[in-house]
Parts: structure tokens; C-alpha cells; sequence
């Protein structure tokens, strides 16, 4: 979460993320930071780079929450929850990632530890996690499914 709410305050976002207003700041945010502004030895010239690197790490992991984004990929999202078993999965603060058998992976955000624990300690963990964590946390794709041949 803490991750979330660094850029929306780098892109300056209250409340819902909308795409065409995100790439709008993008822009202006790429532009204002750009290396190439700034001279040699100008001691902004490595701050500009870091910021650029900020920006388009935000610009990114923001479209992917987006709840446009979101919208484009629900019907896939549903069949890997639906359809799919768990592969694997790790938690980290309050992060936690789950792999599908399918190769996909999603990021679900403020999962705190004792939901973790619970996971963990599931006799099915498919169906824990279809109760209180696929629908329950905000998420992300973090990983496509592998491609079937």
C-alpha cells in the first residue's frame, strides 16, 4: 500500500485512476525530469535520472491497477481464479504474490499476516483464497499465464 500511495502522490492521484489523466501527468512528468535537460556535473542531472526512473516505474505499476486495465483483463482473471489451482506463493509485508498452475501470477496488496497465516494453515487454500483474498484485495498481474501449445 505504501507502494500505492507513493505514486499516486508522484501523479498527483486522489481518488480513482484514470488512464488518459495518468498518461496526461506522465508526459508533463517525463518532460520535467528528463536527463537530457540538465548538463553534466549538474548535481540535478542524477536526481532527474532517478525521478525518471520513478516515473516510469509509477506510470507502469499504476496502468496496472487501473481500474480500466482491470476491466480489459477480468475475464481472464476470473478463469485463472475459477480454474486454476495454486501453485505457489510468498508473502512480504503486506504483499502477497500468488502463482497459478497456469504460469500466471497476481500481486494482492495489503495482505497482512495473520490473513497469511490463515492461507497458510488452510486445508484448502483454493477455496480460503476464493473467499477472502482474490475479491477481497486490491491486486495486479504481475506475471502472464504461459502460453498453451
Amino acid at each position: 500500500m505504501k507502494r500505492i500511495n507513493a505514486y499516486k502522490k508522484l501523479f498527483q492521484i486522489d481518488n480513482q485512476i484514470e488512464l488518459a489523466a495518468l498518461k496526461q501527468t506522465y508526459r508533463a512528468l517525463v518532460k520535467q525530469w528528463h536527463p537530457d535537460k540538465f548538463q553534466d556535473g549538474d548535481p540535478l542531472k542524477e536526481e532527474a535520472a532517478e525521478m525518471g526512473r520513478q516515473v516510469v516505474d509509477g506510470y507502469h505499476f499504476l496502468v496496472s491497477i487501473a481500474p480500466e486495465t482491470k476491466a480489459a483483463q477480468l475475464e481472464e482473471y476470473q478463469q485463472t481464479i475459477n480454474e486454476c489451482g495454486i501453485a505457489d506463493f510468498r508473502h512480504k509485508g503486506l504483499l502477497l504474490e500468488i502463482t497459478f498452475t497456469n504460469g500466471a501470477s497476481y500481486e494482492y496488496f495489503g495482505v497482512n499476516a495473520n490473513v497469511y497465516k490463515k492461507l497458510i494453515n488452510a486445508d484448502k487454500q483454493v477455496r480460503f483464497a476464493k473467499r477472502f483474498i482474490f475479491e477481497s484485495f486490491l491486486y495486479r498481474q504481475s506475471k502472464k499465464a504461459a502460453a498453451e501449445g
